[in-house]
């Protein structure tokens, strides 16, 4: 018995040893890190809580999602300063919850941010941005209709491949 439990212990080890040692050798991939910066001072986010940080985590992915588009070791840092929605709140509430009405007129999405790409702990590329789409609704939007912020992830999408990756 004695034994057999040194046996088990010794394997156990060299598997969480060869664990590590993959974990290590392994590439690091690109990765987000995302600040909202008084993000209650915003220019239209929701106004409930709940909702608010809903819309603000699917942001924080979608940047996360951008930065896997990065090449390995690369970081993007975003250092969100405002973020008006697509549409307007309509004062109207269904079931408690807001109303967002986009009409294509005056109320396209815009979102203002300071960002930089780090690798390796130095700057590569670094810029503000104000991006806005003011023809959301006529735009090609490869997101389907019930996505949550599909003009926002759409205008994120064409300013990461022209700005970022210099594919557009």
């Amino acid at each position: 018995m004695h034994q057999s439990s040194f046996l088990q212990s010794r394997s156990g080890t060299r598997a969480l040893f060869l664990f590590v040692a993959l974990g290590i050798s392994a590439p690091v991939w690109a990765q987000a890190q995302v600040n909202f910066i008084e993000p209650d001072k915003y220019a239209d986010v929701p106004f409930v809580i709940k909702d608010r940080d809903s819309t603000l985590n699917t942001l924080r992915e979608h940047f996360d999602k951008l930065a896997k588009k990065l090449p390995t070791g690369q970081t993007l840092v975003v250092d969100v300063t405002d973020v008006d929605l697509a549409g307007r709140m309509d004062p109207a509430r269904l079931n408690g919850q807001d109303v967002r009405v986009l009409r294509g007129m005056a109320d396209w999405p815009v979102i203002a941010f300071r960002y930089r790409i780090e690798a390796a702990g130095k700057v590569v590329k670094s810029g503000e941005a104000r991006v806005a789409d003011m023809n959301y609704m006529q735009s090609f939007n490869r997101y389907p209709a019930g996505e949550p912020l599909r003009y926002e992830k759409q205008m994120l999408d064409n300013w990461f491949a022209k700005d970022v990756l210099g594919t557009r």
